[in-house]
């Protein structure tokens, strides 16, 4: 038997890794994507206090916690029961969009468009972004600049840039101000310019993709599922929509009913788990998240610019949209629609007000929050006692919902170019990274401790290097 890796994935984050193995005749047996770390949050927040949970959850990334912050806090006001005012539902609607905007601009050009650029080079200091630097030091920097405008949102409303507190139960613990709109209205203008140059940037990168015959890489028709708002996009508050891999729509539901509609099922050689959709079954039942997904399930776009290039988009590709790597051109439209959306909100004299939180009455127990992450759905669940003692935790991460996607992914690109060991050249592994890569996996948020003996953990303890206690967790 023959077994190749491909160890670590780059440019994602968070740890994983590619195996391929090929039988006895030489013929292609398993592909796996395997996720190789663990956090294991669901455990950490047992038997802490329900009100601390947005502000534990966001140390689960750096890159998704704002993400994090609201969901959990949207859980938490659902555990009190209690409504929050519409200035801070805008809030916090705002600090999304600047962490969507943050993200989007991270992930395309860091980390996605070295492979629409440079895709079948076998140079790996070109495949990067300082490969892409070199040439085009213009676009780099305004990547940069637009960035930066998300993370000057997020720190303004979420009082940090990086794992933001202001999201309390019952609202939002800091107002805004009006001489900080008005410096954040300039810099929403700023970003709408930059996401409309981002999409042409896009577009001439997805040509590159054709010309090089690679639209198909990872192809497979499956489910998606995203939030809308009466059939919009949305990525703040609204129901989940599934459709199916003609684009029909299979259920939409409330996120407090996900149970009814979602089923997690466990593998031994990932620590991420295998959600599917319940009804259907495990094999039947895979669906995607995040941007292509969203794209697929709504009818239109919330914002008018947004909604030019939706059109396009469709018009080219169709809907459903099922190429995996038209996440990275479809993560653009939804770059463009955030800066939209903050220049709405901040347009709106309301966001300003300082009525920003109703207290909190008695503890209901149990709340789940969801919004659309920039990676997809994400869903808080929390049980509490009555005194408000998470008892029980599930976060159902957008990553682990892609992880049967990237896992058969992986796949259809080694049936197609590895017949034998010989194929595996460097161009052609790094096709499996470039499957990964466009779902804009964040591993570290998605690990659990899952699975049987063989993915489980184990504490070795050693006295004058000898092995004194095995302990399995």
């Amino acid at each position: 038997m023959v077994k190749l890796s491909v160890e670590p994935v780059t440019r994602v984050e968070g740890h994983g890794k590619i195996t391929v193995s090929f039988d006895e005749s030489g013929n292609l047996d398993k592909v796996h994507f395997h996720v190789v770390e663990v956090r294991g949050f669901e455990k950490f927040l047992e038997g802490r206090y329900i009100e601390d949970a947005p502000t534990y959850t966001p140390r689960i990334c750096g890159i998704c916690q704002v993400s994090h912050h609201l969901a959990s806090a949207k859980a938490v006001d659902n555990v009190f029961g209690v409504k929050i005012p519409e200035t801070a539902n805008l809030l916090r609607n705002l600090m999304h969009q600047g962490a969507t905007i943050h993200s989007h601009a991270l992930h395309f050009y860091a980390l996605g468009a070295p492979d629409l650029m440079y895709p079948t080079t076998e140079d790996i200091l070109k495949r990067n972004l300082l490969g892409i630097a070199k040439e085009n030091p213009e676009i780099v920097k305004e990547a940069i600049e637009l960035r930066k405008i998300g993370q000057t949102i997020v720190k303004t409303i979420g009082g940090r840039a990086i794992h933001p507190a202001t999201a309390v139960v019952g609202g939002q613990s800091k107002p805004l101000k009006e001489e900080e709109r008005d410096e954040l209205l300039k810099l929403s203008d700023r970003a709408i310019e930059l996401s409309e140059k981002s999409i042409e940037i896009g577009k001439k990168l997805i040509e590159n993709i054709k010309e090089n015959d690679l639209m198909d890489i990872g192809y497979f028709e499956s489910y998606h599922a995203g939030m809308v708002n009466d059939g919009t996009h949305e990525l703040y508050d609204g129901k989940i929509r599934v459709v199916n891999p003609k684009g029909k729509t299979e259920y939409e539901f409330d996120p407090a009913e996900y149970t009814n509609y979602i089923a997690e099922g466990v593998r031994p050689y990932s620590y991420l788990k295998f959600p599917y959709l319940k009804d259907k079954g495990e094999e039947e039942g895979v669906y995607r998240v995040n941007t292509l997904s969203r794209l697929n399930v709504s009818d239109k776009m919330a914002t008018p610019l947004a909604q030019k290039y939706y059109e396009e988009f469709i018009n080219e590709f169709g809907k459903p949209c099922h190429y995996p790597i038209l996440f990275n051109y479809a993560r653009l439209i939804e770059l463009l629609s955030s800066a939209e959306k903050t220049k709405e909100l901040l347009e709106n004299d309301k966001i300003v007000d300082t009525d920003i939180r109703t207290e909190p009455d008695d503890v209901v127990g149990e709340g789940v929050g969801c919004v659309e992450a920039p990676r997809g759905t994400l869903i808080h669940h929390f049980k509490t006692d009555d005194k408000g003692i998470i008892k029980d935790a599930n976060l159902v991460v957008a990553t682990v919902q892609n992880n049967p996607a990237m896992d058969i992914g992986v796949r259809k690109v080694a049936e197609k170019y590895l017949k034998t060991p010989e194929d595996a050249t460097p161009q052609v592994l790094n096709y499996m990274e470039m499957v990964i890569r466009a779902y804009d996996p964040c591993l570290s948020c998605a690990t659990h401790v899952i699975g049987n003996n063989d993915s489980n953990l184990s504490l070795e303890v050693y006295k004058e290097n000898k092995l004194v206690k095995s302990i399995r967790v």
